[in-house]
């Protein structure tokens, strides 16, 4: 076994040598792209990205209803984006020193902070997709040069195979990025899809918990109007 795997290490190391420091350029960036991958799935799933929000169906249904403590109370422990802007939502209404618009404001500056949160790492992806086939096409064209100057060096007694190889040692390189850009591009927009329907989730979540917020006003008026008489 360590046998094979050395062997495979040291005809990765080959084509790695074959393609330049280009090709290096690219093997780093395949493996960082990688790991943000692996990383961003890890940090989804922590996120309840994929728990279906069952915790916060339950607390808004019980909002409705009437009890706020009991909504509160399903929404306690909870770390899903979704259970904590429900819990934002319902906290903010409840804030005697906040009027509606208050509650609104304050809901909508949590709800740009948990997405800024689940959209942690995209960038790193756009990145990995956009300069994954520069480089390799950096590659492509320095490889190039060096085929065609090792040709006119060579005169008269030029190989057509040593031009060819060369060719071939260069397009490796292109291959290489565009072998890292597009499963980078795949799981962009796998992950970009994923935070917008938690974007709509979290969107449906305060709507609901605003529809059916009770209105402040008047029993905050009544008082007055009892001293008043």
């Amino acid at each position: 076994m360590t046998g094979a795997a050395t062997d495979l290490a040291g005809r990765l190391g080959g084509i790695l040598d074959l393609g330049g420091p280009a090709m290096w350029a690219i093997g780093v960036l395949s493996v960082l792209t990688l790991a943000l991958i692996l990383w961003k799935l890890w940090d989804l799933l922590r996120a309840g990205a994929w728990s279906g929000g069952a915790h916060s169906s339950a607390a808004i249904t019980a909002w409705q209803a009437g009890d706020p403590a009991a909504a509160l109370a399903e929404l306690d422990g909870r770390h899903s984006l979704r259970a904590r802007l429900a819990r934002a939502a319902i906290v903010a209404l409840g804030d005697s020193t906040l009027d509606r618009a208050g509650a609104e404001a304050e809901t909508a500056r949590v709800a740009r902070g948990l997405l800024a949160r689940a959209r942690a790492g995209l960038r790193g992806l756009e990145l990995a997709v956009a300069i994954g086939p520069l480089l390799g096409l950096l590659g492509t064209v320095t490889g190039m040069i060096a085929a065609f100057q090792a040709l006119q060096e060579a005169g008269a007694r030029a190989d057509p195979a040593t031009l060819a190889g060369g060719i071939w040692e260069a397009l490796l390189t292109t291959a290489a990025g565009m072998a890292v850009a597009i499963p980078a591009q795949v799981a962009l927009t796998w992950f970009e899809s994923v935070v917008d329907r938690l974007r709509h989730d979290m969107e449906d979540a305060a709507t609901l918990i605003f529809a059916r917020a009770p209105q402040r006003a008047p029993a905050e008026a009544a008082p007055a109007r009892a001293a008043a008489e």
